[in-house]
């Protein structure tokens, strides 16, 4: 049987499009503007790391240069269009989801209910009911408000306290919420006072929500193998995957596509129809070069990347110094539809400086290229807070 063919160029650019990254991309960044970029990208994660700016913080503002940290911190805390929880890692989330999240809740309070019990953790029942009736009666709390003196360290749960565990506990289940942040701690609250009761009360079945996740994450990433989609928002399990995509497939719901990899392979993947009729008349990419976190919703899945870009990245935060090939935060670099190089870079002062781009293989750094960057990065300094770009000598890498 023959399949429909995508090839390479076209699959990276409807990839981009889908992630909002092919466009040139217009608007203020805030309010019903950056609502609808989250809701387009499905979720943005959320990381501590601060060397130039955070995570989601990055994410955003490759889409919306006009983008300042201040606009999410209002739709979560104020306009409570978005909530914080888990897809791969911790992440914000437009608030309409909140219902199809119900299905985590449970899972994630199974899964740790059963490994507190296997692993015979003495306590933790009454551990939980503390924490929950001081967020009850004080209002919100954050992990130093609950347990006393927590100078002590570890008691050996996940390696936190009690308290703390038993604080991400009620969350990971859906009885506590994240109500806002204070620099980048977590302030938790009854979810009922939190979360608009439109979504909070709203309830679907199980069948109803991997529907949900595997259909929006398929618009999203416009193909994808059934492990993929699976884990997008990993909502749904790799078998209730295969199961949504062989009776897609067979209710003509999508269709098996060959899709060309970097390498000249192919991969089957699931699309629709609509999608691929649509490929022929995506727009050339915007010239912008984009500086993109290296957990730009794009990249994070690595071997994605890898496969569809060529392109293989590994944060080396967590590897020793002397062994590290590039740096301990480096970002990549996106121009059209290629991924050109990666860029070691931090805030010193009140300088953002740049210390080495190492340019992919076969990407020459000619005086065209190196005015694109360097107008990136003047940009990019009004979201990192600074007032200067710096290169250190020699930051041009062969």
């Amino acid at each position: 049987m023959t399949h429909p063919f995508l090839e390479n160029r076209r699959a990276r650019r409807l990839f981009l499009d889908r992630h909002l990254l092919l466009r040139p991309g217009s608007g203020p960044g805030r309010g019903n503007d950056l609502d609808g970029v989250l809701h387009d990208l499905g979720f943005v994660q959320v990381d501590s790391v601060n060397t130039l700016a955070r995570a989601h913080d990055l994410i955003l503002w490759s889409r919306r240069t006009q983008y300042r940290p201040q606009a999410m911190e209002r739709l979560v805390a104020r306009h409570r269009t978005a909530f914080e929880h888990w897809t791969h890692d911790a992440a914000v989330i437009p608030m309409p989801f909140y219902p199809m999240w119900r299905l985590k809740f449970a899972r994630d309070e199974a899964r740790m209910l059963s490994r507190w019990r296997r692993d015979r953790r003495d306590g933790w029942e009454r551990e939980v009911e503390d924490v929950m009736r001081h967020v009850a009666d004080n209002g919100p709390a954050c992990s130093l408000d609950v347990g006393g003196d927590q100078s002590g360290g570890s008691s050996g749960w996940w390696d936190w306290h009690p308290s703390k565990t038993a604080l991400e506990f009620l969350w990971r289940s859906g009885r506590l919420a994240i109500c806002h942040r204070r620099g980048f701690r977590k302030f938790y609250d009854l979810a009922e006072r939190v979360i608009p009761a439109e979504h909070l009360n709203h309830r679907n079945d199980d069948g109803e929500i991997v529907d949900w996740a595997m259909s929006e994450a398929l618009g999203r990433l416009g193909f994808g193998t059934s492990g993929e989609l699976a884990a997008f928002f990993e909502i749904v399990t790799r078998d209730e995957a295969k199961a949504w995509c062989a009776r897609a497939l067979a209710d003509g719901r999508v269709i098996a596509a060959d899709i060309e990899m970097a390498d000249g392979s192919l991969r089957r993947s699931f699309t629709t129809e609509a999608v691929l009729d649509q490929t022929p008349s995506l727009p050339n990419p915007t010239s912008r070069m984009r500086l993109l976190s290296p957990f730009d919703p794009a990249l994070r899945d690595r071997a994605r990347a890898e496969r569809l870009f060529g392109f293989h990245y590994r944060i080396e935060i967590f590897v020793p110094e002397a062994r590290r090939r590039y740096g301990y935060y480096v970002f990549p670099v996106l121009q059209g539809d290629r991924v050109i190089g990666r860029l070691d870079a931090k805030r010193a002062g009140n300088s953002l400086v740049v210390r080495a781009f190492w340019p992919e293989a076969g990407v020459r750094m000619g005086k065209e290229r190196i005015v694109g960057l360097k107008a990136e990065l003047d940009r990019v300094r009004h979201l990192a807070g600074v007032e200067t770009v710096e290169f250190a000598d020699g930051w041009l890498r062969a």
